[in-house]
């Protein structure tokens, strides 16, 4: 038995360029802003946006971009790095 998807109902996969695919599964990634908040700190969701972002841009040819987001998908990954709070968060009101 095979693992192959299933693409009955959609284009063949074959018809998308590596960089129409990557930049859709980037999309799919990335923290709608409905959820940022929820989100935001979330580690290996944070990864996965920061991978995916790293692999377009290293398709893309940007290799010095790819490095970037590849860092700092690690930095999440190892604990090194965490969202900064929120502007306004904890300041007072006048």
């Amino acid at each position: 038995m095979t693992n192959k998807v299933d693409t009955s109902n959609h284009r063949d996969l074959q018809e998308y360029s590596t960089l129409e695919l990557a930049q859709a599964l980037a999309e799919r990634l990335a923290i709608p802003e409905r959820d940022w908040h929820r989100l935001k700190s979330n580690r290996q969701v944070r990864a996965l946006e920061l991978t995916i972002a790293g692999l377009v841009f290293l398709i893309k040819g940007q290799p010095t971009e790819a490095i970037a987001r590849l860092n700092q998908a690690t930095n999440w990954l190892d604990r090194s790095i965490s969202a900064p709070p929120c502007p306004g968060h904890g300041s007072q009101k006048n």
